[in-house]
């Protein structure tokens, strides 16, 4: 397969289509992790579909200060990866191409969940980044587009814009690829330096504290719902090491699924201790969060939920998450 590099929209509706159009959308320097977006979409498309994965660096979506200068424009390396991941052409277009008019003065707004979490820290990202999506999906004019798991809260954000203005595109999830180590991909990861790396291990260690100690609290109710109000609950309780609980176990029984409290501290401690290496981890946000709206969720909360962090490791800005279901369903990663 040949992947056609396109530079303009007309080139794009010049197209001839056939099957189902799947869109990727990316700012470029692409890795294994955009790949994998690809491939998915690849397979969801079909043979006699289209994959186009847009590159372009959107400059609404930086803040002051951030690195719009230098994020990697890799456009060459990015036309293998694309081809050998199976996309069918890669849409390139210049800033004025996107913004032929300047900055556009009409901008769709993020609304609150926009100024939550990473809202809170860069002001207006979540604004530019909805207007470059709009705009794109209005350009390619996809079936169904593809976005990370990684990027959790735009996610969110992009489904309920397209749910709220009424886009006919179906919105595909693709859970986060990660480094042997554990690192969550991204294209910033090539700016840190050997011992930031080291430091940065912190934000997935966290997430996967938190996750084990709701594993670990969904098996103990679920191995106490198993065993009668007796003292076999008791001791059946103590056996997989949760002494505390046995001396109660009815209680146990009986007690609001998971506990969001517990997570955030076993997560909390990874990244406290992060905070004393060298280089130090500099924490942005820890989140147990509704997913639909970003909002902390409760202690007696059930359903599903994301664990979210973000903290800096030197100058570089880095942000993951793993989602989580609270209730009968158990834990899931």
């Amino acid at each position: 397969m040949t992947t056609t590099l396109l530079r303009t929209a007309a080139e794009l509706r010049a197209r001839t289509r056939a099957g189902r159009r799947a869109v990727v959308m990316t700012m470029g320097a692409l890795h294994e992790g955009h790949a994998t977006l690809v491939r998915t979409a690849r397979e969801i498309a079909g043979p006699d579909g289209e994959v186009v994965v847009t590159v372009f660096v959107n400059p609404l979506q930086f803040g002051a200060g951030e690195d719009l200068d230098r994020y990697p424009r890799t456009l060459d390396a990015d036309l293998k990866i694309a081809e050998e991941a199976g996309a069918d052409a890669v849409f390139a277009p210049s800033v004025d191409e996107v913004y032929p008019g300047g900055e556009p003065q009409v901008r769709i707004s993020a609304g609150p969940m926009g100024e939550r979490l990473e809202g809170a820290t860069r002001p207006g990202h979540f604004d530019g980044m909805l207007t470059v999506v709009a705009k794109l999906l209005h350009l390619t004019r996809p079936d169904v587009a593809f976005f990370g798991q990684k990027d959790a809260q735009q996610l969110a954000l992009i489904r309920r814009m397209v749910r709220d203005l009424n886009f006919g595109v179906e919105i595909v999830a693709v859970p986060t690829v990660r480094e042997a180590d554990g690192l969550a991909l991204s294209s910033r990861n090539r700016y840190l330096s050997a011992r930031e790396r080291r430091t940065a291990l912190a934000l997935s260690a966290a997430l996967f504290a938190g996750r084990d100690r709701h594993a670990a609290q969904e098996a103990l109710r679920a191995r106490a719902r198993e065993v009668p109000a007796t003292q076999a609950r008791a001791e059946a309780l103590s056996a997989i090491g949760e002494s505390r609980a046995a001396a109660d176990a009815h209680a146990v029984a009986k007690a609001a699924p998971g506990n969001p409290a517990a997570v955030r501290a076993a997560a909390r401690q990874v990244l406290d201790e992060a905070v004393r290496l060298d280089p130090p981890l500099v924490l942005d946000y820890l989140a147990l969060v509704d997913p639909s709206d970003f909002t902390e969720i409760a202690d007696d909360f059930t359903g599903e939920a994301v664990l979210a962090v973000a903290a800096r490791v030197g100058t570089t800005r880095l942000i993951d998450n793993l989602p989580l279901t609270f209730g009968t369903l158990g834990a899931a990663s």
